[in-house]
């Protein structure tokens, strides 16, 4: 299948893994790249840029697909070092960062300079069009009713997927399922979607087997 979100990440199929805390480790990254999605390492879970590094080594070793890794910016009282994080990234010569949370603009040079494709995760087209002016080149698109990043306007897919897809001229994905054949249609002509949850209850996600749905 060819669309703008195969081209974009070079990938066969437009599926792409969602970061996911404690579950995006190398193994389920490189299972999702081998099956021709973008497998999508979760860097915060690492829980230094050295060990980021490490995991990025681990999963080059499983695959020679494209793989990504999810860097979400979010308000602590201990921050995150994200330019160590960034040049472990760059210098693992990984070419697609999810980025989630905080607005990624502060960090977006230094991931276009190194010719990393970015894509943030939004869950309103407010923001996806900010994501879009900032100069984001993807965006994912979450309702609702997503896990992990629901947002505060409590708006859905049913709703979000077809205003996203008059709004925004870039590349998106939806997050998780379409609920009717139109809003499946709309979406589904122009871009792709994302798959978390389910892919979390497979062996290769790496999760202890009593805690997999």
């Amino acid at each position: 299948m060819k669309t703008r979100i195969t081209e974009l990440f070079g990938i066969e199929h437009p599926i792409i893994q969602g970061g996911m805390h404690y579950v995006g480790f190398a193994e389920l990254a490189a299972a999702v790249s081998n099956a021709g999605g973008l497998g999508i390492i979760t860097g915060l879970t690492q829980k230094s840029p050295e060990l980021l590094a490490r995991e990025i080594a681990r999963c080059r070793e499983m695959t020679d697909k494209p793989f990504g890794v999810n860097l979400t910016f979010l308000p602590t009282f201990a921050k995150p070092p994200y330019p160590e994080y960034i040049r472990a990234i760059i210098e693992g010569g990984v070419k697609a960062v999810e980025t989630a949370g905080r607005n990624p603009e502060p960090y977006l040079p230094y991931l276009k300079a190194a010719g990393i494709k970015v894509i943030h995760k939004c869950t309103s087209v407010r923001h996806s069009l900010k994501a879009e002016a900032i100069g984001c080149d993807a965006v994912s698109v979450d309702g609702f009713e997503c896990g992990g990043h629901p947002g505060e306007d409590d708006v859905p897919n049913f709703i979000l997927l077809p205003r996203a897809a008059e709004e925004l001229k870039i590349p998106w994905r939806r997050s998780r399922s379409a609920p009717r054949a139109s809003t499946w249609a709309r979406a589904s002509s122009r871009r792709r979607r994302r798959r978390s949850t389910r892919t979390s209850s497979r062996p290769s996600c790496g999760r202890p087997s009593s805690t997999r749905a």
